[in-house]
């Protein structure tokens, strides 16, 4: 029975990823084609957008009420709020670690392989709307306005810290023998068998999805926006083989690597196909789940991470940043520039996960702090550039959310967790 589990759950990632690649195909023969003024003469593939946009609306309106169940469930239910509290923390600190990590790494590459080559001479300005204070962002980053504001995958942060804090509250007031306690639990598991119907759409919705990201942008890929991307996709996938199994390896010891492979790539494939890390939180739920990773653990690490977990955001952005000083002619070098650079991606990739593209939030963040007085030239520029990773930016992000449970497993529930865990299963 449990080969043929194994047998079928491989079968449907295939058919995932044949989806995939026959609507890159698909974009690639049928591209967006425009006259000399940039009007659209035909839309070529990008009339099939709509059948991944249906999917990723179907998980959007999924997430919300997941992302409540499970999180204010797991701390409603917790025997002790010092484990809670222990969990979120750890969370949180590997968050900023290996993030930190990450913005490293890309900051040293760009000073060997600088994406812009040669400042460009003309670059067409284009006006954008004002944008909001650092005061300002980090206020909504944590706070909604009203209660309905949290009923939004836009409002993912401030809903993270209503639940935690909704969770504390039920917990206070008796926890897992409340009817509120029994009624969160049940909430998630219904919520789990949700994901579940839908995903038989997924690979319909992949066709569509890399059918139009195909079309849309394959002709756009100029020497300078190759040059970056050909230095970003290969170091997304480096990372994936080096840093990935030396995190599991640290969290789960013994066994863990080969375990993390062989449950990472559902949580890959639906990461790379969405471009959405919120989107991924089912998948990574039931991987953890099925790797042996504790319920709470789980329920807390998974949905934090789709908002706070951004090492493929944190590579992205310092690329943007390269790239754009590049574009400009200044220099992009020093240790104050690193330690600058470091700080604003890590905070910044908060608020660029939860939505495909990243909602453009850290592009502002990025403008007003390095680029005040050419805004209208630099606006663009990133967003084009970060559509264009955001692909692999958002797998690395979410399907290592996965991994970064091995880590916090370590420290909350002992470093034979994982040994434990499987020699439950046999």
């Amino acid at each position: 029975m449990e080969k043929k589990s194994v047998t079928k759950n491989y079968a449907f990632l295939a058919i995932m990823l044949g989806s995939m690649i026959l609507g890159a195909i698909v974009g690639w023969i049928f591209p967006v084609v425009k006259d000399a003024d940039g009007n659209t003469i035909s839309a070529g593939a990008t009339v099939l957008k709509p059948l991944g946009t249906l999917f990723i609306n179907m998980m959007f309106c999924i997430v919300v009420p997941m992302v409540f169940a499970s999180i204010a469930g797991a701390v409603a239910n917790m025997e002790s709020r010092k484990r809670a509290g222990k969990i979120m923390g750890v969370t949180i600190g590997t968050f900023v670690v290996t993030g930190a990590i990450a913005a490293v790494i890309m900051y040293v590459l760009m000073q060997v392989f600088p994406p812009v080559l040669v400042p460009w001479t003309e670059i067409p300005s284009e006006a954008i709307g004002a944008h909001a204070d650092m005061a300002t962002m980090i206020v909504n980053f944590f706070t909604a306005e009203d209660f309905v504001g949290l009923l939004s995958r836009k409002a993912m942060l401030p809903l993270i810290v209503f639940s935690l804090l909704f969770g504390f509250a039920v917990n206070l007031n008796g926890g897992k023998n409340t009817p509120v306690g029994q009624f969160l639990d049940d909430l998630s598991n219904v919520m789990m068998r949700f994901v579940k119907i839908i995903t038989y759409y997924a690979p319909i919705a992949f066709f569509g999805f890399f059918a139009d990201l195909v079309a849309t942008y394959g002709p756009q890929i100029t020497e300078s926006y190759g040059r970056a991307l050909l230095v970003y996709y290969p170091l997304c996938f480096v990372y994936i083989f080096t840093a990935w199994p030396l995190f599991a390896w640290f969290g789960g010891g013994k066994g863990a690597i080969k375990t993390m492979f062989q449950h990472i790539t559902k949580p890959a494939v639906v990461s790379l196909g969405t471009c959405s890390s919120v989107a991924t939180i089912p998948t990574n739920m039931e991987e953890a789940q099925d790797t042996g990773v504790s319920k709470d653990v789980s329920d807390m690490v998974l949905p934090l991470g789709a908002t706070m977990h951004m090492d493929g955001s944190c590579f992205s952005c310092v690329l943007k940043i390269a790239f754009v000083f590049g574009v400009f002619g200044v220099d992009f070098g020093g240790i104050d520039m690193l330690i600058k650079v470091v700080l604003v991606a890590v905070l910044s990739s908060v608020g660029m996960s939860g939505v495909p593209g990243g909602g453009y939030i850290g592009e502002y963040i990025m403008c007003s702090i390095f680029f005040p007085d050419q805004m209208e030239l630099a606006f663009p520029i990133l967003v084009t550039l970060g559509n264009l990773v955001d692909p692999p930016a958002t797998m690395i992000n979410s399907a290592g959310d996965y991994v970064v449970s091995f880590i916090v497993s370590r420290f909350v529930d002992g470093k034979d967790w994982l040994q434990k865990a499987l020699a439950a299963k046999n």
